[in-house]
């Protein structure tokens, strides 16, 4: 099990969740309060799932994880649209915003491949099952 913040694609998800945070503050009036609330939580679980992930036993667990962060980016980049396409947002902000989370979905494609790229280790050896069979 790895410390996550040694991870370089936690460090940029973090950061891009400190400023979708901020960005998000720009979205005023009660009508777009779920949209400012989306946002946020959508950048937020991308690395909480990084987070969550790496604390699992595996690396084939740590990947599913790592899905769950891509999803969440994808999301995240929905809303982001929708804030620009309204006019809630700058438009610098917008585009300041999806350049990070490009760069976050890449590193997560590159992780995740790396690990299903590696083999999976061999099961545990059954001693109890090898005498009986045997």
């Amino acid at each position: 099990m790895q410390d996550f913040k040694k991870l370089l694609v936690w460090k940029k998800a973090h950061a891009l969740v400190l400023n979708a945070y901020r960005a998000a503050g720009q979205i005023r009036g009660s009508l777009h309060q779920s949209l400012r609330s989306q946002l946020v939580r959508s950048a937020m679980s991308i690395p909480t799932n990084i987070v969550e992930g790496r604390a699992k036993r595996s690396e084939r667990e740590f990947g599913r994880f790592l899905g769950y962060s891509l999803s969440s980016a994808t999301e995240l980049e929905y809303h982001l649209i929708v804030a620009r396409d309204l006019g809630l947002m700058r438009e610098s902000d917008v585009t300041s915003l999806l350049t990070q989370l490009i760069e976050v979905r890449r590193m997560l494609h590159g992780l995740l491949n790396r690990i299903a790229s590696e083999p999976d280790p061999e099961p545990p050896i059954d001693n109890a099952a090898r005498s009986v069979s045997g």
